[in-house]
Order: C-alpha cells, then sequence, then structure tokens
C-alpha cells in the first residue's frame, strides 16, 4: 500500500549511514563480555543485568548483543529453555536499543507496506534520525525493561513487524517517567497503550458512515489514557480488572474512539452488567429512515454517545455506541461488519466476566453473515472474529504452547544469522511440540525456502501445515493458496487448480467468505496474466462456480471490481454482461438490498458511456 504511498498519503525521507547495526542477534558487530556457561544455565540474574545496563549506558548497548545471545544459545544447546528465553530476551532489548531509526525505519516501511496498512492520517514524512532507537527511553526507562522478565515475555511476545518503535518507546518513557509505579502495577495496559498509539488511526475507523468533522478520530495522549484507566480500575468503576488482563485483550479496551467525557457520560447512564452487555446494542432505536439514501452518513454535526442515544441510528450507530459503552467499563470490545446472503450489517464482540469472547452481540444470524470484520488497533489491519476465537483458545496458556514458542523464537534467531540448519531444527521442534503455532509453520517454510532451492520440499511442508490447521479454515485455507500459489509458480497448473478446488468444495456450506476470497483471487489473477477474452472467460466461470447463493459478499469482492476493471479499460459491453450474468446467477430478490445495489451499478454504468 505504501508503494504509492503518495495516494495514501504516505511518504518517507531517508538519511541512511553507516551508523545503522543489522537487526540480528546474531550479526552484532562487536562482542560483548562472555558469560560464564555455567552461569548460562540458569536465568540471568539481577546482578548480571545490572552489569549489563551499566555497560550499556558506558558502550552503548549493540556491543551488549553478542555476549547475551551466546547465553542464551548455550542455555538453548542444553535444553534450559526458561533459562534459554530470558537470556534471548535480553539480547532482544540490546538488539532493539541499540538499532538506529535509520537502520529501523526500511524494515518498518517495509512491513508496513506487505500488509498493507499505511492510511492518510500516518505522517506524511519519516525523517530517521542517526542514534540508537534506546535514546528514547530515559535510563531509568530501560532499566525496567531489562530487569522485569514478565514485561519482556509479553513484549516480545505482542511485538509487531508494522509496530512504530520510536514512538512505542517514547510513549513507555513517558508512562514510566510521569509514574513509575503505576506502570509497574499496570504494565500490561502501558504495552496496550504504546503499540496502539505509535500510530494514528484511520480516517474510515471505527467506521466510514461518518465524518470527520463529526468524529474527528484522535487518541488522547498516552499519559491522560493511562490515568483515566486505571483510575477507573481503582475507583471500581471497570468491569474488568485492567491489572489482570493481558496486552492482547486491553489493545481492544484503550482504542476507544470516544473522548473521555463521553465515556464517564456513558458510565452513568447504563446498568446493564457485563453478561448481558449484548443488550446495550438495542439502546439505540433504529432508523430506517436512513437507509434510503444511498451512502448513509450521520446527518449530525457531532456524533457523541449521547447524540446516538438522543437521535437513533443504523447498525453502524448502534454497534459503535455499544462498543464505547463497553470500554467505557474496561471490557475489551470490537466492532464487527460484514456481507451477508442479502444485505451488510454491523454488530459487536465483547470479553465476558469468563474471559470468553462473545462475538454475535447485534448479529443477523438469519443473513448468514459468516464472517465478521474488525480493526486490529495495534496494526490497522482487518481482523476476522474466527482468527479472534484461535487466538484466544486455552491452548495458547497451555505449557507445551510455551515450549514450541521458545523454539520457534530461537529458529528466527538462527534463521536471520544465517544459520539455516539450526533453523530448521529448531523449528521443526517447535511444530512437533505445539502444531497450532503458526508463527512456527511461517518459520519452518521460510527456513525451508532458505535450505533448497527445490519447490518441492517447501511445498511438502505447506501441505503439512495446511493438515494441521484443518479445524481452522481461515488458516488452512491460507497455507493451501500458498501451496497453489507455489505450484502454480512452477507451471503445475492442474494441480493449483486442484487444490483451490478442494479447500472451495471443503467451505462452501460453512464459510462462504473463503470461497468469495478465492474467487476474487482467481478473477484477479486473471486480470494481472490474461488478455481480455480469457478475464472474461475466468469471470463467467468464478461467477457459475461461487456465486450461487454468496450474496452482497460476492458482489462486492467480484463484481463489482470487474465491471470496474472493464470499464476502465473502456468495455462497456462487457461490463454490462458481466452485470448480466451476475444478477442472474445471484438471483438477487426483487427491491432486495442486493438487488438495489445491481440498480445502482447499472446506473453508475450507464452514466460512465
Amino acid at each position: 500500500m505504501l508503494a504509492d504511498g503518495r495516494r495514501a498519503g504516505f511518504f518517507v525521507s531517508l538519511r541512511l549511514t553507516r551508523c545503522g547495526v543489522i537487526f540480528s542477534l546474531g550479526l552484532a558487530t562487536r562482542l560483548g563480555a562472555q558469560i560464564p556457561a555455567t552461569e548460562s544455565l540458569q536465568p540471568p540474574t539481577g546482578a548480571r543485568l545490572s552489569a549489563v545496563f551499566s555497560a550499556a549506558q558506558r558502550d552503548g548497548w549493540a556491543p551488549q548483543q553478542a555476549g547475551l545471545r551466546g547465553a542464551a544459545v548455550r542455555a538453548y544447546d542444553a535444553g534450559r529453555l526458561p533459562a534459554a528465553e530470558a537470556w534471548l530476551n535480553a539480547a532482544r532489548w540490546a538488539t532493539l536499543l541499540g538499532e538506529t531509526e535509520a537502520h529501523f525505519l526500511p524494515r518498518w516501511i517495509q512491513a508496513v507496506t506487505a500488509a498493507q496498512v499505511g492510511h492518510a492520517n500516518m505522517p506524511s514524512r519519516y525523517t530517521p534520525r542517526d542514534s540508537p532507537l534506546g535514546y528514547a527511553l530515559s535510563p531509568a526507562t530501560q532499566a525496567w525493561l531489562i530487569n522485569d522478565a514478565a514485561v519482556a515475555e509479553e513484549f516480545f511476545a505482542l511485538l509487531s513487524p508494522v509496530d512504530y518503535l520510536p514512538k512505542v518507546f517514547q510513549i513507555l518513557d513517558e508512562l514510566y517517567r510521569h509514574d513509575p509505579a503505576r506502570v509497574r502495577g499496570y504494565s500490561h495496559l502501558a504495552l496496550a497503550i504504546a503499540v496502539v498509539y505509535d500510530v494514528p488511526p484511520p480516517p474510515d475507523w471505527p467506521h466510514g458512515q461518518v465524518a470527520t468533522e463529526a468524529l474527528p478520530r484522535r487518541f488522547p495522549s498516552a499519559t491522560d489514557a493511562f490515568a483515566w484507566w486505571t483510575h477507573q480500575d481503582q475507583i471500581g468503576r471497570t468491569f474488568h480488572r485492567l491489572n489482570r488482563l493481558p496486552a492482547d485483550e486491553l489493545k481492544f479496551v484503550v482504542d476507544a474512539a470516544a473522548p473521555t467525557p463521553e465515556l464517564e457520560w456513558a458510565q452513568n447512564i447504563s446498568d446493564i452488567p457485563l453478561n448481558q452487555l449484548a443488550r446495550a446494542y438495542a439502546m439505540i432505536r433504529y432508523r430506517n429512515e436512513r437507509l434510503a439514501a444511498e451512502r448513509p452518513i450521520w446527518p449530525g454535526r457531532t456524533y457523541r454517545l449521547m447524540d446516538i442515544l438522543r437521535d437513533g441510528g443504523i447498525c453502524v450507530d448502534q454497534a459503535y455506541f455499544a462498543t464505547e459503552l463497553g470500554k467505557a467499563r474496561g471490557v475489551p470490545t470490537l466492532f464487527f461488519h460484514g456481507a451477508g446472503h442479502d444485505g451488510r450489517h454491523a454488530w459487536f464482540g465483547f470479553l465476558d466476566s469468563n474471559n470468553h469472547w462473545q462475538l454475535d452481540a447485534g448479529r443477523d444470524i438469519g443473513q448468514k453473515f459468516v464472517t465478521g470484520l474488525a480493526r486490529d488497533p495495534q496494526t490497522w489491519g482487518e481482523l476476522t472474529d474466527h482468527e479472534l476465537q484461535f487466538m484466544a483458545e486455552r491452548f495458547h496458556e497451555l505449557p507445551a504452547f510455551a515450549t514450541s514458542r521458545i523454539h520457534r523464537g530461537f529458529a528466527a534467531d538462527y534463521l536471520a544469522a544465517g544459520n539455516v540448519g539450526a533453523a530448521l531444527t529448531a523449528a521443526r521442534l517447535a511444530v512437533d511440540t505445539e502444531r497450532r503455532n503458526d508463527t512456527a509453520w511461517d518459520t519452518l517454510i521460510a527456513a525451508t525456502q532458505k535450505a533448497t532451492l527445490e519447490s518441492k520440499p517447501v511445498e511438502a511442508v505447506m501441505r503439512e501445515a495446511a493438515l494441521a490447521f484443518q479445524r481452522y479454515p481461515d488458516l488452512e485455507a491460507a497455507y493451501v493458496n500458498r501451496l497453489s500459489a507455489s505450484l502454480r509458480a512452477r507451471g503445475q497448473t492442474s494441480e493449483a487448480n486442484a487444490e483451490e478446488r478442494r479447500i472451495a468444495r471443503k467451505n462452501q456450506d460453512d464459510r462462504s467468505d473463503l470461497n468469495v476470497a478465492q474467487a476474487r483471487e482467481i478473477v484477479q489473477r486473471a486480470i494481472e496474466t490474461q488478455p481480455l477474452a480469457e478475464q472474461v472467460r475466468a469471470y463467467n466461470s468464478v461467477v457459475e462456480t461461487y456465486g450461487r447463493g454468496a450474496g452482497v459478499a460476492f458482489f462486492d469482492a467480484v463484481v463489482v471490481r470487474f465491471v470496474a476493471h472493464l470499464m476502465q479499460l473502456n468495455h462497456p459491453t462487457e461490463a454490462r454482461h458481466a452485470i448480466e450474468r451476475a444478477r442472474h446467477t445471484l438471483q438477487a430478490e426483487a427491491h432486495s438490498q442486493l438487488a438495489n445495489e445491481f440498480d445502482r451499478l447499472e446506473k453508475a454504468l450507464k452514466l460512465a458511456r
């Protein structure tokens, strides 16, 4: 998405210097103090970490990497996994704090581009400094991070490639310097705020049916937000204890779009208990007349929670109100939207008193909204309700997963250091210990790709990964799609198509959304690689194969996109035929939302001719 960053409002000014530090624990340019082998077999002591910290204040963090990593590898080779992870986390801190912004920024831009999460509200220019990232942290904050093993474990499990570390560290430092004791007591909350507030929210968040003037979409300062949330928790106004929830759940609390005065108002107007929070959706009177507009934007000058309660709204307003009402009470909530058989809809999810996600509050089951899409406020990428359920499953808390996580961490480190053989061994241990560790499978695939120029061994791992996730259709389909792409790249088109058809048949009843995604991919591939006649044939085949009963989701993902493509090529006749074929196959009922969408598309086509 950043490739055409001027359109997205995002481009970068870089000043790269020879001061950059390679982001690999195995490629430190200077050796730090060697740590005795016997000491490596136990987690680092406070005295050792203090010595490392003192050396870092004198010589910088980069020289400390090699000694810490050496201790981590010795512990790992000896099978002392808890000690190995503790040493590895210390080495990770040394790597991050010693890396310069000039070296960090290109890697971050590449990650944002690959994830397609750049947006117009992000700064239009980033000019990195030559100084290490650790300069954003006071010595006191550095000491806290390097010495708190639980914070390190959570931080590195939470960290995403698209987290903007200069701002993450700045926020953590501001919070810690302002109130060290409170940050130590609410470290999960501090981490959540840091990874959510590192870049501004997108202009269409939490939904696009309200103007920027009515909803500014700005976060408060990190210190104000942290002070407010901790105060609400301490005076007993939150339904969850905020010092007990992990950061990867608290990020769905601190991403409140409403300002704190509105959140306080929301606390006072509702007595709905936590396990009945779904009732908040129905507090908003539904306004049918809003649907008459082609694009039903909120009509008011302001989009305050009290405005919505007073004036009523449609599903997006109901879902927004309910999510903010939950956040006001310290409840992780998500705003979901989806396309069903005959319309689009918005609803919400929340974490109940048993720490289970309830994801169907306000959902219209009859319309077959099989998948809900939400925004992950840490990355601003899309998150499905199915992915959320997978991440929340209890196996992530089991000892086997913890062991698998350690093996995967060392596999990634070995791979970055160029030790492919060790990376393969560690990654294999990770997936054998816990087959549901998807990041371990990704690392094993990457290591296999590095180990051989042949495609078949890599494809074998992809097949194995897909098999491991048979109970999780999203992940299974993702690995099958990677397998199909590999097969197609080496000319095995028939086998690639067979894999796609197999996964489509498996998901045709319960996960039509995955079939829609597959259909979109087939048409897009034809657009990118085939002449027009073949594109039309691919589209017609997809409509017949995937379109029956697919509804609005298929219309949005396939029909609208292909018609727009044909109009861009100035082929109105083919565009009209594409609409007619899809209307006939999708069987839109008269006066339904889907039928109205087809009418609007035909009208737009006539106006464009």
